[in-house]
This record gives structure tokens, sequence and C-alpha cells, in this order.
């Protein structure tokens, strides 16, 4: 019987949060390996764990993978999160870069100087009002479906959760104009093991304050 999968990574969302939502949708456990100073991300980079020299890294079936998107690749392959054919990979793989895109934006915000940061912060608000979010609700109307693709959750449907989420934190009233939205996502927080994610204890990173954003900064710089 193989072990947990071991996350390597900071004690915070970054890179590796979307491959811990992907892991708890899948209802998988894992352990995590916490990164806490510059000496322990070094540990890692000689002892040949890391490929690119670089975090987030997963030990999962045998394997160290790093690359967020390989990561998460793998684990929806493995826990039948990647749909059922080609053609719905090739949807779920466009949905998911699409959410990916707005995530990024709002992960890298508190890391912003602060005399950027309002601005910043306008502009990832524009951009899911007017790119991502009305694409997402047309893609739900246009088929009616509970999920982006197919009638089952995909990768695709997690991140787009996860980043609904951190956009909420943003600006609360964010899905107001977005109803099949505002409907996913109670849909989606409901699934067993999502829900189970959502809890407080679960291994959920919150989002970063200033004293936590440092703290990161200075392991990784």
């Amino acid at each position: 019987m193989a072990g947990k999968p071991k996350l390597h990574y900071f004690n915070g969302r970054g890179r590796m949060e979307p491959i811990r939502w992907m892991l708890a949708a899948a209802g998988v456990e894992f352990e995590e390996q916490f990164i806490q100073t510059k000496a322990d991300l070094q540990k890692l980079q000689h002892d040949g764990s890391l490929l690119y020299q670089q975090v987030p890294m997963v030990e999962i079936d045998g394997m160290k993978l790093v690359q967020t998107r390989a990561i998460i690749n793998y684990i929806a392959a493995k826990y039948n999160l990647y749909g059922k054919d080609i053609k719905e990979k090739a949807l779920i793989d466009m949905y998911f870069e699409g959410a990916a895109d707005l995530s990024e934006m709002i992960m890298i915000l508190p890391y912003k100087p602060a005399d950027t940061k309002e601005k910043e912060l306008t502009t990832i608000l524009e951009k899911a009002n007017n790119r991502y979010f009305p694409a997402f609700e047309k893609v739900l109307k246009s088929h009616g479906k509970d999920f982006l693709v197919g009638n089952q959750l995909s990768k695709a449907d997690v991140l787009l959760l996860e980043t609904i989420l951190a956009a909420e934190e943003l600006k609360g009233d964010i899905l107001s104009s977005f109803p099949l939205l505002k409907a996913f996502k109670a849909r989606t927080s409901n699934i067993p093991t999502i829900k189970k994610f959502l809890q407080p204890g679960s291994q959920r990173k919150s989002a970063p304050d200033e004293k936590a954003a440092a703290e990161a900064m200075k392991i990784f710089h």
C-alpha cells in the first residue's frame, strides 16, 4: 500500500493550494512537509529532490513531481477528474487555464508592492467581471448542466470554485451579476469531499496577511 502523498511547500496558499484542492476533492488524504526557512528549501535543492530547483514538489506513487500543472494533471487523471475522452480533456484544459489566469493574479496580489496593490486589485476585479466570470457563466448556460464539462466533476470545476472563493475574499458580492456561477458555487461547495475541505481545521490555507507574505518572501528570495 503506497503511503499518502507528501506535499513540500511553505505553510500558505501559493502554487500548492490548487494541488491541495485537487487531492481534497478526490478524497485523498495527504501529508505536508512545510518549508519554514531558506535552509529547508536549500536542503531539497541540494539533495536532488527538485528537478528545476523549485517547489511545489509532491511525493506520490514513488515519484517526486514538480510543476503545478503536471502535478494537477496526474492527480486529475488518476482520480477521474479529467473527462471521459480527448475532446472533454481539451475543454477541461481550456476552462482550467482560464480559471488559472485569474487565480494567478489573485494569488500574487499579497506579494505586490504596497503602492501598486490598489491598482492591481482594480485590474483583477475588472477582469473577473468582464472577462473570466462572463465566460464561465456562458459555458454553464450553453449546456445547462451542473459542471463545466460533461456531467461530472473535473479539475476545471475544482479550480473555478477555488478561484471564485478567492475572488469573494477580495469583493464579497463579486458574483452578484452571475446567477449560474452563484448556483455552481453552492452546488460544488456541497460535494462531500469539498464540503469537508471547506470546514475549519482542514488543510485548506487562509489568505496570506502581510506577515505571512513577508515570511514566504524571506524563504524564496
